[in-house]
């Protein structure tokens, strides 16, 4: 099976990370999933931390494809790369590659989603992307399938017509997978988010960099600082976005747009602060909420308790809350510390507390997700 820990040449120390429990058998999946008259796949960025994802979340989930090209950088084109119990190569990626391919996945940035997520689309290739390149383009569904399918209604492969659909922000799909049961009972309207941010965001070379600065920092070393600009191990600072001309950084203001479009609400009234933690692969986020109607926190925990893709770890007694640990390698987003609101009158306001890993509902999960409405 592919996971993050078999195909990241590059981050060694990842074969250290828990893995999640595997109940399948191998021989079962591969049957299931490699079928003749199912949709052929190109996976775009595949070397890189969400590239590898992909893969895993392909195979855990039996997702149907006939054919699987292996997309990269020329620098990356020539390595090999392990799927479903066979070898592929890693091709570059051109123009020309997605002749032929119904779903491509795209995770190597903004720049070569904007260059290559239309040609693709022009060839009649669907894109599932998970860069910001095409969020707030009109058009282009962005799409949480637990939260608003219907943005991507009519799009289907088969149909002879490629398109475009965006993946939301990590933060952004972590955020409102717990948020959007309770704004559908009683109407959000304002939101507050404070975020706390794993390496894993920043990519596999980040993730790196935060192991190895923990290693120099604890035998007295000057940390080395390559992917941030200041020692990570042990800190936590503002989220590395570059800050924009109303002082928020581009990551509160993806939460910001995105939580708009996704609900479909102009009028929702959201501020963000986001801060990066020394932690590996799950984000972190606090959530107050202001209502329009009222909601009580034990109506809440029956509506987040129904919610699919989300599971509450919320004991009083024993202080135990969601952790990054809890949902780091799990699909599900956790959430806690669900209590009133006490500077807001009556039932009228909340605050949560959400974990989810970031590669995986935050980026991989989801976009795989969206594929499979594809079908």
């Amino acid at each position: 099976m592919s996971t993050l820990t078999h195909h990241t040449p590059q981050s060694p120390f990842l074969s250290k990370l828990p893995l999640r429990p595997k109940s399948r058998a191998f021989s079962a999946r591969v049957k299931m999933s490699l079928q003749e008259s199912a949709p052929s796949l190109a996976v775009v960025g595949v070397t890189g931390a969400v590239g590898q994802e992909f893969l895993s979340v392909l195979s855990d989930r039996d997702f149907p494809y006939s054919s699987v090209k292996m997309l990269a950088s020329k620098r990356s084109a020539g390595k090999r790369v392990a799927f479903d119990g066979r070898e592929y190569t890693v091709e570059e990626l051109t123009a020309e590659s997605f002749d032929g391919v119904d779903i491509a996945l795209f995770s190597a940035g903004g720049s070569i989603s904007k260059e290559f997520g239309p040609r693709a689309a022009e060839r009649g290739t669907i894109v599932v992307d998970n860069s910001s390149a095409f969020r707030m383009v009109d058009g282009v569904p962005l799409v949480i399938p637990e939260v608003n399918p219907e943005a991507m209604r009519g799009i289907k492969v088969g149909n002879g017509k490629g398109a475009l659909i965006a993946n939301p922000n990590c933060s952004t799909i972590i955020c409102l997978m717990a948020v959007t049961p309770l704004h559908h009972h009683a109407k959000v309207k304002r939101m507050v988010v404070s975020t706390y941010q794993a390496a894993s965001g920043a990519g596999a070379a980040a993730m790196e960099e935060l192991v190895q600065q923990t290693r120099e920092v604890l035998a007295g070393k000057p940390p080395t600082c390559n992917i941030f600009s200041q020692q990570y191990a042990f800190n936590l600072f503002s989220h590395n976005a570059p800050i924009t001309e109303n002082g928020y950084n581009e990551e509160e203001m993806k939460l910001v747009k995105e939580t708009r479009k996704i609900w479909n609400d102009t009028e929702v009234k959201v501020t963000a602060t986001c801060i990066r933690v020394p932690v590996m692969r799950a984000h972190a986020e606090s959530v107050n909420l202001q209502f329009e109607n009222p909601l009580d926190e034990n109506t809440a925990r029956e509506l987040l308790r129904k919610a699919p893709g989300v599971y509450i770890i919320d004991d009083r007694a024993s202080n135990t809350f969601p952790t990054p640990l809890d949902v780091s390698n799990k699909d599900d987003v956790a959430v806690g510390r669900i209590r009133r609101d006490v500077s807001q009158d009556g039932n009228f306001g909340l605050d949560i507390f959400v974990c989810g890993d970031q590669i995986r509902k935050g980026a991989a999960l989801n976009a795989v997700q969206i594929a499979e409405m594809l079908l």
